[in-house]
């Protein structure tokens, strides 16, 4: 069944130029497509819907300042199993625990800038969704 996802390409990944590097990992897979895509840097508003459930966490605060940082690329991901498979692409949060072959453990350097967000579930998914694209269909 094709899911859709958010990703994230947080704004260490920009300023790292691994935008191309990213989004093609994402693209090389034979059944994704990447069916919205946009750089935006993200207002405190929309990063405090984003992040509501930590609210009141130790991270929350300087997380929504590194995101507010500079821009992020915002996408739409499709296909088949594509929030499990994004997220394993992704690999863990800490990028010493993160496996080689996966974003993080190729590029991750530390926990909280940790180069892209991949939505967890389809919950989170259709959540996030309509906080970065209202109007996408």
């Amino acid at each position: 069944m094709s899911e859709r996802t958010l990703v994230l390409l947080k704004p260490d990944a920009v300023r790292r130029g691994l935008i191309g590097e990213i989004t093609g990992r994402i693209e090389s897979k034979s059944d994704w497509a990447v069916t919205a895509l946009e750089l935006r840097t993200l207002d405190r508003s929309t990063l405090e819907q984003h992040y509501a459930e930590h609210v009141g966490k130790p991270f929350y605060e300087p997380l929504v300042e590194f995101m507010a940082s500079g821009p992020s690329v915002v996408m739409v991901v499709e296909g088949e199993r594509v929030i499990e498979g994004v997220r394993a692409l992704a690999g863990p949060t800490d990028p010493i625990a993160a496996p080689p072959g996966s974003i993080r453990g190729d590029f991750g350097t530390i926990v909280r800038e940790n180069l892209i967000h991949a939505s967890d579930s389809e919950e989170s998914a259709a959540r996030e969704l309509k906080i970065f694209f209202p109007d996408f269909s």
